[in-house]
């Protein structure tokens, strides 16, 4: 008998592993869990980017209006593609969006290309050593974040943001948002 389990060893192993392997292909790998969701934004300070005289951006200019995080480099090719929508979101006033600019080598790539691309953001500040980056538990850019009136993360949004994703996902969730916080 005990011949037998020995042979049956392998089998077994094999459809556990397939069964699991078989779960995890059904998952999509663009939804990562968000664990900021339901919980306030993550305090952080970032001084403004270079070339723009604005005050940078802190957690608390997160207040009073629903608003978008973005997480962007001028080194990242997918921000590259997102950057022409979220210039439109900007153009028709659609929500605030401010910036944090991620990693940069250069302390002036980023303020170049946002000169050069145009500038989709209310407030931008500069996160060269991933402090707020962290702390949003950010992966990899571009990521998105969707805050509340009272600055608590609604939705995390994990590559680059397109009409088809704005139109079904976050802008009815904006849409909610501002009607709940009216009444």
């Amino acid at each position: 008998m005990n011949k037998r389990l020995l042979f049956l060893l392998p089998l077994v192993v094999f459809l556990v592993l397939a069964g699991y392997f078989a779960v995890g292909l059904t998952k999509d790998p663009r939804k990562l869990p968000n664990m900021l969701a339901g919980k306030p934004v993550p305090e952080f300070k970032l001084p403004p980017i270079k070339g723009r005289d604005d005050k940078g951006f802190a957690s608390t200019d997160l207040l009073g209006q629903v608003s978008l995080v973005n997480i962007f480099g001028s080194w990242c090719v997918a921000c590259q593609i997102e950057h022409p929508f979220l210039m439109e979101l900007k153009t028709i006033g659609a929500v605030p969006i401010h910036g944090i600019d991620w990693r940069e080598e250069n302390r002036e790539a980023g303020p170049a290309w946002l000169k050069k691309k145009g500038d989709p953001y209310d407030l931008v500040g500069d996160d060269p050593r991933s402090k707020a980056a962290i702390a949003f538990g950010v992966t990899g850019a571009p990521e998105t974040f969707l805050v509340d009136q009272k600055g608590v993360v609604r939705y995390k949004l994990v590559g680059p943001m397109n009409a088809k994703i704005w139109n079904e996902t976050i802008k009815p969730l904006v849409d909610k948002l501002r009607k709940d916080g009216a009444s």
